[in-house]
């Protein structure tokens, strides 16, 4: 993963959010307004106190407990290491 623009700071990581669906099961096309955000994310750098993931780690995300920015074109999620459910394997 190239090197992102952001660090972390204390137990927080940042993470770029995996992309949603665009068509439903039924075949329609949702517009970008109505899909919903994905839960699931790959860490992009990690704070000094994180302890349980790395760069690289796909990982499953508390809904509603992340700050979402966009740098450089690129959108990230940065959320504390206790709002990490899961390493998906």
């Amino acid at each position: 993963m190239p090197k992102i623009p952001i660090k972390p700071l204390g137990a927080r990581v940042v993470a770029v959010r995996e992309q949603t669906a665009a068509k439903t099961a039924a075949g329609l096309y949702l517009p970008d307004d109505a899909k919903e955000k994905s839960q699931i994310a790959t860490v992009a750098a990690v704070g000094a106190d994180v302890r349980e993931v790395k760069i690289g780690d796909k990982i499953i995300i508390r809904e509603y407990s992340t700050t979402d920015v966009k740098v450089a074109g690129t959108e990230y999620l940065i959320a504390k290491e206790e709002d990490i459910l899961a390493v998906v394997a």
